[in-house]
């Protein structure tokens, strides 16, 4: 007989009020937004040391952190994405949540071990996006990946 599949209660954080209440309430995850790549960008987001901090709490608690990145990226913003993500790779980031799938094949290639799943908006790619994208496999296939 098959092992059931554990579901994961992922909670949204647009604050850290947020945010800590979701880890005190029983998510098994989060996700959030930082200061830049986000579609919520004129939302309170997360400062870069909020955002370690947050992941660094979670895992105290055994509790994933999810970064959204769901933004298509230019060409010209690659090299800041790998700047931007960096702090939170190195704090232990679980996962990003991606729009753009040049960006998840970005990521992937840059950042072993990081889990990543397309947001809902998925559907279309930036121009600067086509060539890093082609790796990724079927563009239709919406569902989670491991980068």
């Amino acid at each position: 007989m098959k092992a059931a599949k554990k579901v994961e209660l992922l909670a949204p954080a647009g604050n850290a009020e947020a945010f800590y209440g979701a880890i005190h309430a029983g998510a098994d995850a989060i996700y959030l937004g930082g200061s830049r790549f986000g579609a919520r960008a004129y939302a309170e987001n997360f400062s870069e040391e909020e955002l370690v901090a947050c992941i660094r709490y979670a895992h105290l608690f055994q509790r994933k952190v999810y970064l959204t990145v769901n933004t298509l990226v230019k060409e010209s913003e690659f090299s800041g994405l790998y700047e931007y993500v960096l702090p939170y790779y190195r704090a232990g980031l679980d996962g990003v949540i991606v729009q753009d799938m040049g960006v998840f094949a970005y990521l992937r290639d840059h950042y072993r071990g990081v889990w990543g799943s397309f947001s809902e908006g998925t559907g279309g790619l930036s121009c600067s996006s086509r060539q890093r994208a082609e790796p990724c496999g079927d563009p239709q296939d919406q569902g989670s990946h491991r980068a």
